[in-house]
């Protein structure tokens, strides 16, 4: 199973942000996390760029219960963008894309725990239990697609997953077709800097033009399709 970011006990958790573009479903984990932990603080989002403000401005978020689905965002890329922007947040996954392979690659990609998205609230509280100790939460039932292979550390979603939080704002932008300038304008940062980032990003995705680095992100963004071993 690929290994969550985070593996050890956490301090009581006090603030909790819920990710998810449906309001009654937000509204539904709001209050499931409420009857399960003493929360002070339950925020909510409905696009990747609103959960990244929120992270932005409660530097000490506890945890981050995030759906895979959302408007802004395809696949693992939110889950990677907002790992990197909160690297000591427990990231719970709720999501109905609950197959094996989808379970493995969000771990990898740096989830604590995956819970299918319309389980009942005794999974959610003991998936909050195994997380909130530094253990990872798996459904039950999961079989790790890739037991018995040879581990293989350098695959797109751990290359991903090295990208400051910038430089995955900067991929998202190349991967959309923009070039330099125009994501300079959109981050309002020097044309030199974006691309000292790309300069950067090619250097840690191991690739040596833009093509290559957006097949990388391509490859991690649509790991649901992969067919499952297990």
């Amino acid at each position: 199973m690929g290994e969550p970011a985070q593996q050890t006990p956490r301090d009581e958790m006090t603030t909790a942000l819920v990710v998810d573009d449906h309001p009654l479903f937000c509204d539904a984990l709001t209050l499931t996390l409420q009857s399960i932990a003493d929360f002070k603080e339950i925020r909510s989002a409905g696009t990747l760029e609103r959960a990244l403000e929120v992270v932005a401005q409660e530097s000490g978020m506890d945890l981050i219960v995030l759906d895979l689905n959302l408007p802004d965002v395809n696949g693992l890329d939110g889950l990677v963008r907002l790992r990197n922007a909160a690297p000591k947040a427990a990231i719970l996954i709720a999501s109905s894309m609950a197959d094996n392979t989808m379970i493995c690659h969000a771990l990898k990609a740096g989830a604590n725990g995956f819970v299918p998205k319309h389980s009942q609230r005794a999974v959610f509280r003991r998936a909050f239990d195994a997380v909130s100790q530094g253990q990872p939460f798996v459904p039950d039932g999961y079989i790790d697609p890739d037991a018995g292979k040879d581990p293989a550390p350098d695959d797109a979603l751990v290359r991903l997953a090295s990208l400051t939080n910038q430089q995955a704002r900067i991929l998202h932008l190349i991967c959309e077709g923009k070039l330099n300038k125009q994501i300079a304008f959109d981050l309002s940062i020097a044309e030199t800097t974006v691309k000292a980032h790309v300069t950067a990003i090619m250097r840690k995705l191991g690739v040596h033009s833009r093509t290559q680095a957006v097949l990388v992100a391509q490859e991690a963004r649509f790991a649901r399709v992969l067919p499952s071993s297990g």
